[in-house]
């Protein structure tokens, strides 16, 4: 077999031509009459006859200068912090041992390293943990002073 008589295992479908008369009617699918009717190819970042979305940024120079987007047609969502209940703590650390964002990436609690972990105050804490970087919600704060550990 030489590479001239390779063949697809699936012929690509042939696109079909519309708009060459025929059964298909005076508009042949395209509705009628405006620009996309009349042939034209509108780009992935044709806003309308706007500017494109990538041209209304201000560019910075370096890979580490990127600047928060702050337009009022293009906003970015914040990654969300991920928070985990005091009761998952305490059924899968034990005692002595130091929460950190590091240790909760070891036992699966969280699926990436985030700067940022919040706990949250459901369930019960009976053993002295030790908390390092992380963001305590009010009850949570509470019951690990109850326990007798100081943040």
């Amino acid at each position: 077999m030489q590479l001239h008589e390779l063949k697809l295992k699936n012929q690509p479908r042939q696109a079909r031509r519309v708009g060459r008369g025929g059964k298909r009617g005076t508009f042949s699918g395209k509705g009628s009459k405006g620009q996309q009717a009349r042939g034209a190819r509108l780009g992935v970042d044709f806003r309308g006859g706007n500017q494109p979305i990538w041209k209304v940024f201000p560019k910075k120079r370096g890979s580490t200068k990127k600047t928060d987007i702050k337009h009022r047609y293009f906003q970015t969502e914040a990654a969300a912090i991920p928070v985990i209940n005091l009761g998952k703590i305490n059924q899968l650390f034990s005692a002595g041992d130091t929460v950190s964002p590091a240790t909760l990436l070891e036992k699966g609690l969280i699926h990436v390293r985030n700067k940022k972990v919040k706990i949250l105050g459901q369930g019960e804490l009976d053993k002295k943990l030790k908390f390092s970087g992380l963001i305590f919600s009010q009850s949570a704060k509470d019951k690990i002073l109850k326990s007798g550990e100081i943040l």
